[in-house]
């Protein structure tokens, strides 16, 4: 069974485009019955980067003490739910004109050399190949992919920098202007998205 890694990171539950959008969009992909889905929800504080941590981190695995190896146990933990996931869906609401704060933790803690990118003779390359990624994104009147999105690109390149280069951005921007066509644009990307799955396992 394919695996759905679902990172999650409005602070909000209730009333969160970006959850809902993520959640239909899993659903548009065969849900439960065709996947194993884990869920990260980043309104469950993962920590800031810290003295102990970068220590750690730059320290070879074999010589690691045992509170380098507990400082490391979150990210270790959250890069293996990466390495599972055939798909991974990211919610993004944009918080003035880029990520929420909670989302760039997640991603200070998995961009790690070593475990998702390497260093090579040609520069970095990224180690989760053969994945792919739907970022969902949600704003209030800032256009994604426009000049003061930075956001959208951000996760674009964070994803293809570990090697996740198959990335569809379904978007649903704008929605105090217009809510009701930015949520039906956002709804037929998704099926877009689930008939391209479903002509590809046909």
């Amino acid at each position: 069974m394919a695996h759905i890694l679902s990172v999650q990171s409005s602070a909000r539950n209730e009333g969160s485009q970006s959850r809902a959008l993520s959640a239909e969009l899993i659903d548009a992909l065969g849900g439960t019955s065709e996947h194993t889905i884990v869920v990260r929800d980043l309104a469950e504080p993962i920590p800031q980067l810290d003295e102990k941590w970068l220590g750690a981190n730059w320290t070879p695995a074999e010589e690691r003490s045992d509170e380098q190896a507990r400082a490391l146990a979150l990210s270790d933990t959250l890069i293996s739910e990466l390495e599972a996931a055939d798909t991974i869906v990211i919610g993004v609401p944009l918080y003035n004109f880029s990520v929420p704060a909670a989302l760039k933790a997640w991603i200070d803690q998995v961009a790690r050399a070593g475990r998702t990118f390497r260093y090579s003779e040609n520069g970095p390359q990224g180690l989760l190949e053969g994945k792919r990624a739907f970022v969902v994104v949600a704003s209030g009147g800032v256009p994604v992919d426009s000049p003061v999105d930075f956001a959208t690109p951000y996760v674009r390149q964070v994803l293809g920098f570990i090697g996740i280069t198959d990335v569809t951005v379904i978007a649903a921007d704008r929605l105090v202007q217009n809510a009701d066509g930015s949520l039906a644009a956002a709804r037929a990307a998704i099926a877009e998205a689930a008939g391209a799955r479903n002509a590809m396992a046909a």
